[in-house]
């Protein structure tokens, strides 16, 4: 392999792109193979960073840093766990060998290393190479000089290059599919049976949203895409399973920010006989023992607070705190124009504040928002919610117009909301109905009319308390993100 002509048509090339595709062809017109189909690893690096001196290995990984000094220098491979250096040098690889590394091999290249481990003067595990086999040629460089993305955007729309550069992003990713194996053992371990339901529906119901829609070519007919597995889970329950949960993905076609995106991922479990009381408690077991079991500990430290979701969550009545923030009784108005008058009168709010605003519930929730929510800092239970608001929760049987539901939040976000649930198919089919005249008023996030659900209740249902929460919103928490696009591989962008 005569690398004296290579070296004389890369002094003519000065693009980084240019260089290595005349390293590929030099590679392949010397019978070599820059793109293996395998190598056989000994271990991953992180189990190898915890073998005795001496132990031979064979790793692999991409090539992060690379230093060399005549006839001996180090380079640094990572995988997604961890990185490991590595020793080269003329004394253990031969010349055409060492010849191959040094000139044909770049940092950004896939290899396999094998070697023994030892420790460098300073301490550190290192790994001394007999053989390094190009696996995967680089066309591009990494990051300039390893510092990573800078730029947010290219950040998402190139996430594996942040992935390669970012311990912060690797960190978060491999967190995020802990938490999931972690879900799903969990509520399997308390009897919690995983099922699937459709992700095409007919009907937009389960949540208070603005649904994406879609053409079903073979049927004709237009279809949404879920925006909450509500309906279907209980159907299952219907059926018998005492305890169901589907850990999927939800679509919502309404704005994005740091705590929203259209389409995200929704943990639902629903268990019959329980009312919501029951999911406060087991909520609480839940995350506390997640937290446990990826962080080590049920504080976490968020936007300059510590959230301590191991002491007991303080409890706040909604109703009654919208009471005392208003100073009357807003549960007694039905009509959204006299509700805004009365609202206007406290002088907490002018009408045109609910410009847009096309219901009673719609007024309540803007209120919430920026009267309740913004101060709860500490986990948080809030209970006790108008029935306006819900179409698909119990009636509490003490005041028909609040209904049996709680949400947990922390720093202002909402991290799961969870309810007894409606199985009276008398009383669903009015606070449907109520939702088509909200959806004829104005309002795109009512929901429709859903006749297979109601069919199903009609059959009968047992007492079902239901908690549903956004994987990516307590990913944001528990990992101090500032957004959701921060806690997915791949954000969609514009």
């Amino acid at each position: 392999m005569d690398l004296s002509q290579l070296n004389e048509k890369l002094t003519k090339l000065s693009s980084e792109i240019d260089i290595r595709k005349a390293k590929i062809e030099f590679i392949k017109e010397n019978g070599l193979i820059p793109y293996v189909d395998r190598f056989e690893k000994t271990n991953s690096i992180l189990e190898a960073r915890t073998l005795a001196e001496g132990t031979k290995v064979k790793l692999a990984g991409r090539i992060i840093f690379r230093r060399i000094m005549g006839k001996f220098g180090f380079m640094k491979i990572q995988d997604v766990e961890s990185s490991i250096q590595v020793s080269v040098g003329r004394n253990e690889l031969d010349e055409e060998s060492y010849d191959f590394y040094k000139k044909l091999v770049d940092v950004g290249d896939f290899v396999g290393v094998s070697g023994e481990l030892y420790l460098t003067q300073t301490g550190e595990i290192t790994v001394r190479a007999f053989e390094v086999k190009l696996l995967s040629k680089a066309m591009r460089p990494l990051p300039e000089k390893f510092h990573g993305l800078t730029d947010q955007e290219q950040k998402y729309r190139q996430r594996y290059l942040d992935l390669i550069s970012n311990d912060e992003s690797r960190k978060v990713m491999i967190g995020r599919s802990k938490t999931m194996t972690f879900i799903r053992k969990f509520l399997t371990e308390n009897g919690f049976m995983e099922v699937e339901t459709p992700i095409l529906q007919s009907a937009v119901c389960g949540a208070s949203a603005k649904p994406f829609f879609t053409k079903h070519n073979a049927l004709n007919k237009m279809c949404n895409l879920r925006i909450a597995p509500e309906t279907y889970l209980k159907q299952v329950i219907a059926s018998g399973f005492d305890k169901v949960f589907e850990l999927g993905k939800v679509f919502r076609n309404e704005g994005m920010d740091t705590q929203h995106l259209q389409e995200f991922t929704m943990c639902e479990w629903y268990a019959s006989y329980w009312n919501f009381e029951d999911n406060i408690k087991f909520f609480q077991k839940f995350i506390r023992s997640l937290l446990m079991e990826i962080l080590g500990t049920t504080t976490v430290e968020y936007e300059g607070h510590t959230l301590d979701f191991g002491k007991e969550w303080e409890r706040v009545d909604y109703t009654a705190k919208m009471r005392e923030i208003l100073g009357f009784d807003f549960l007694e108005y039905e009509n959204r124009d006299e509700l805004v008058t009365a609202i206007e009168k406290t002088g907490l709010f002018k009408a045109e504040d609910f410009n847009g605003i096309k219901t009673c519930g719609g007024v309540i929730d803007y209120i919430y928002k920026r009267k309740i929510r913004v101060d709860l800092i500490q986990p948080t239970v809030l209970y006790n919610y108008p029935a306006c608001l819900v179409p698909l929760a119990r009636r509490n049987d003490s005041d028909k117009r609040i209904i049996d539901m709680f949400q947990v939040l922390a720093i202002g976000s909402e991290l799961c909301k969870a309810y007894s649930e409606l199985v009276d198919p008398i009383v669903q089919r009015e606070t449907f109905e109520e939702q088509m005249k909200a959806k004829k008023a104005g309002d795109d996030e009512a929901m429709d009319i859903d006749e297979d659900f109601l069919l199903a209740m009609e059959h009968g249902m047992p007492p079902i308390s239901g908690l549903g929460f956004g994987l990516d919103r307590l990913m944001v928490v528990m990992f101090n993100q500032p957004s959701v696009r921060d806690v997915v591989l791949f954000p969609l962008m514009k």
